[in-house]
């Protein structure tokens, strides 16, 4: 695991663009943490999915038919 720090500054401009929305203070960091987990479920289904096929590598079209599935699991 590497020890750089999230990106804070372009995350933050992006959410205050609605000033109408209350941030907490330490909401940035909680939306990189659920990306974060979100692209690693990506990544684990989308090797099993290549794995199904009988494939080393994991292709486009892999990540795609996984993609389709996980946001419509993922909304809220």
């Amino acid at each position: 695991m590497s020890n750089k720090k999230a990106p804070r500054a372009v995350l933050k401009s992006h959410m205050k663009k609605k000033p109408d929305i209350r941030v907490g203070k330490n909401a940035d960091l909680m939306v990189q943490l659920n990306l974060l987990l979100v692209l690693h479920r990506l990544a684990e289904e989308s090797r099993v999915k290549a794995f199904e096929e009988k494939t080393a590598t994991i292709k486009v079209h892999h990540v795609r038919a996984v993609a389709k599935k996980l946001l419509k699991s993922t909304r809220g």
